[in-house]
């Protein structure tokens, strides 16, 4: 199955949902990481992965967003970390069952390059890669480096990505929100500087994940595509995340989101799905919405897919 084949075909690829908030929903305690769930509890990372896949999805994500060794180790779990991605994409392989692409996710790491930070880019590429390696080996079909804030640290991971494992696919998907005179990320990364950045870095896939809902979205993928012929990744949140006697919520239902789904596509989105607090529904309610503005999606993408 090739991704490229896949879009050139349907016009649209549609990702999956949540990871985090599934795992919480099927037992993940409070406070626990998602990532340990992977050697605890495959079966039932599995079991979300082929949710989403029964749901529509064409492209799942690992349980590795938090994966890198400075992540994990946090968690005491540094010297696990190739197996715990490992465990991670075997996870997800089982539930896609063949039945759709596997790309692993690639967070960052927690510290900032210098000097920003005090991590310099050979040791966070090295991090990286170490992840990257790991998830490669157990038969990713892709690299999804996602929720980045700082373009060295994305670049970085991008990096790694083409060192370790070549012949995959990469997106870059960074976390952009709305101030009061524009949109970036917290760093101060503009839509716009990012995709050119990360396009002339070699990306495969350009997009924004979590951050903003998916109204929001629809101008980020707008100025995205202004500024890149890669194909754009859109994975919005469900709505803004709100606190409820100590709890996070997430209110958009699936037929909220999948009523903006032809005004991502007219803005030049090509692969939709969701971040925090989307399930199955919800990606299912996506596929719906895409497949009656298939047409837009082919129109307003013409150009980015005759480029594949």
């Amino acid at each position: 199955m090739n991704w490229k084949t896949l879009l050139k075909t349907r016009g649209t690829l549609i990702a999956d949902g949540a990871m985090g908030t599934q795992l919480a929903a099927s037992g993940l305690p409070p406070g626990t990481p998602p990532e340990a769930w992977n050697l605890e509890c495959p079966d039932a990372v599995a079991d979300v992965s082929r949710a989403y896949v029964e749901a529509g999805a064409q492209i799942v994500l690992t349980n590795t967003l938090g994966g890198t060794r400075w992540k994990l180790d946090r968690a005491g779990l540094a010297d696990r970390t190739a197996q715990v991605n490992r465990a991670a994409t075997e996870a997800a392989r089982r539930g896609a069952a063949d039945r759709a692409l596997v790309f692993a996710s690639v967070g960052p790491t927690g510290d900032l390059v210098a000097p920003l930070g005090t991590r310099s880019r050979g040791e966070c590429v090295a991090v990286f890669a170490e992840q990257i390696a790991a998830c490669a080996e157990a038969g990713a079909d892709g690299i999804c480096i996602e929720t980045m804030t700082a373009l060295d640290e994305a670049l970085a991971a991008l990096a790694a990505a083409r060192q370790t494992a070549p012949g995959l696919p990469v997106v870059a998907s960074m976390t952009f929100d709305r101030g009061a005179k524009t949109i970036a990320t917290v760093m101060g990364t503009t839509p716009e500087q990012a995709a050119r950045t990360l396009d002339e870095a070699g990306a495969d896939i350009i997009g924004s994940n979590c951050g903003d809902g998916i109204a929001g979205h629809v101008e980020v993928a707008r100025l995205l595509r202004a500024a890149t012929r890669r194909p754009v990744w859109i994975k919005s949140n469900a709505g803004r995340p709100e606190l409820v006697d100590g709890q996070t919520v997430f209110r958009q239902s699936p037929e909220e989101m999948a009523g903006h789904v032809a005004a991502l596509l007219a803005a030049g989105a090509n692969v939709i799905g969701g971040c925090c607090g989307t399930t199955p529904e919800h990606i299912r309610a996506i596929v719906a919405a895409a497949e009656a503005a298939r047409g837009t999606a082919f129109e307003t993408s013409r150009e980015v897919l005759e480029a594949l």
